[in-house]
């Protein structure tokens, strides 16, 4: 973490898609409240989420309500950064998962990235290892001394590069509206959860614009996960289809993997091949759901 910095910046606003969670969302506010540098707005979009609670945020909220689509499964998590994007009144776009927390420079740097160079720029993410207690958010000494670094993380070049876009994931990243827009935003394809932010950096890649990976951290709180992610496992497999037919290549290999030892996919790496042979049972889904950061 950096000391105090004077940050040389325009207007920026941060995007978050939200269905449940109003406790991280809460938190995810605090955090913007306690920024060094604070946006222009904060816009939210309810995927499925009606009656949201009352929120309280120190700069303007804009609210978004938009619905799943009955042809596809899963959230319309595409759509919904889409639509984000296209409300937001500023030059400079800040998107964060609902399950993050903004440490006091992220905002800072982010733009001080994007001041200097024209980048899809990433968060470094660490994983709270257990629940936050009652109260809303804690300094960033407490969360850093609480959390934990993505393994991933270290491999990761910091400078900015064209070779590490497919390890580009989407819980706290910045970009040019201009940008977002040239290469058309989100894929809406894609149905639900897996692939559409490797997608998305991948085309990225296309326009001939380059990765970077900052320091500067967003803290993901903890609320277990599937390992594998079985509860998503139809979405998974039908956006990693779409995905092979674009770019010729597997994401989520590590998925992919998983959901063929336990016997639900057959799937030929090497070749255009992935079938599935089972859908997983609700006791499968349940054991697969751990405690863990990440």
């Amino acid at each position: 973490m950096t000391g105090e910095q004077t940050w040389t910046v325009g207007d920026f606003s941060v995007l978050v898609l939200v269905h449940g969670r109003a406790d991280h969302l809460r938190r995810l506010l605090a955090g913007v409240n306690a920024s060094k540098l604070r946006p222009t707005e904060v816009v939210i979009v309810y995927m499925d989420d009606s009656c949201p609670a009352p929120l309280r945020c120190d700069v303007p909220l804009r609210i978004i309500h938009i619905s799943s689509s009955q042809s596809h499964s899963g959230l319309p998590l595409s759509q919904a950064r889409n639509r984000a994007a296209a409300a937001a009144q500023t030059p400079n776009l800040i998107f964060l998962d609902v399950d993050s927390i903004p440490s006091s420079d992220l905002f800072g740097t982010f733009m001080q990235v994007l001041s200097e160079e024209t980048v899809l720029a990433m968060a470094e993410p660490r994983y709270l290892t257990k629940p936050l207690e009652s109260t809303l958010v804690a300094d960033d000494k407490s969360l850093l001394a609480a959390s934990i670094r993505h393994h991933t993380r270290d491999r990761l070049p910091m400078e900015s590069n064209m070779s590490g876009h497919a390890m580009f994931w989407s819980l706290g990243f910045a970009i040019h509206a201009s940008v977002f827009a040239e290469v058309g935003g989100f894929d809406e394809s894609y149905a639900g959860y897996g692939g559409e932010d490797t997608d998305f950096a991948f085309r990225i890649r296309e326009a001939k614009i380059p990765v970077k990976f900052i320091e500067a951290p967003v803290f993901h709180q903890h609320h277990g996960v599937y390992n594998p992610p079985l509860n998503h496992f139809l979405e998974i497999v039908e956006n990693a289809r779409l995905f092979h037919s674009r770019w010729s290549v597997w994401p989520m290999e590590g998925w992919l993997r998983a959901f063929a030892r336990l016997g639900l996919i057959s799937w030929i790496p090497s070749r255009a091949s992935l079938t599935v042979r089972r859908i997983p049972t609700a006791e499968e889904i349940q054991a697969a759901h751990i405690s863990a950061a990440y």
